[in-house]
């Protein structure tokens, strides 16, 4: 898979599928790096939506992309509120 065009694809790619198993909307990609068996997407999912927005639960999850662009694994790194910034 090219690494230009080919990250868009593939981030694309990783999101529509994590959205779908986990039933959640994915939001964006906020990382993409190689591994030693392909690549590692890291995605922000919406996973309870409420009102006001700045309490949304957010999660961000690390998705295992093989070298062919197939999604092998994912896992959730952390949940937090949309309002809530990093040190």
């Amino acid at each position: 898979m090219a690494e230009s065009g080919g990250l868009v694809t593939m981030g694309k790619k990783a999101m529509s599928e994590l959205a779908e198993l986990i039933g959640c909307p994915a939001e964006g990609i906020t990382g993409i790096h190689k591994n030693s068996d392909g690549w590692v997407v890291t995605v922000e999912v919406l996973e309870v939506e409420r009102v006001p927005e700045t309490t949304d639960v957010l999660a961000s999850y690390e998705v295992e992309v093989d070298a062919d662009g197939d999604v092998v694994g994912y896992r959730r790194l952390r949940r937090y509120l949309r309002a809530q910034v990093d040190d």
